[in-house]
């Protein structure tokens, strides 16, 4: 992540968000607002949201999932080095 250094990070599923979030939190619950992911001197908003195959299994997801891309889009506006 260091190397690419990102205006913004998107987390799809469960295994990212806790990995990337170091907490056992729920997708449901880490959704829905901007985090932020510390790289080296810099801090990067995060969003997260569900893994793509959830939202195949589960289409009425899918409203929330828009308005996570939404905030990602929000958050990217804001951050953007361009």
């Amino acid at each position: 992540i260091a190397l690419l250094s990102p205006d913004v990070i998107l987390v799809l599923g469960r295994f990212a968000a806790r990995s990337l979030l170091r907490t056992e939190a729920s997708v449901a619950s880490l959704r829905g607002r901007v985090h932020r992911y510390r790289v080296g001197e810099r801090t990067v908003p995060l969003v997260v949201t569900f893994h793509p195959a959830y939202l195949l299994r589960t289409p009425a997801a899918k409203r929330l999932a828009w308005r996570d891309f939404l905030a990602l889009k929000v958050a990217l506006e804001k951050n953007a080095s361009i």
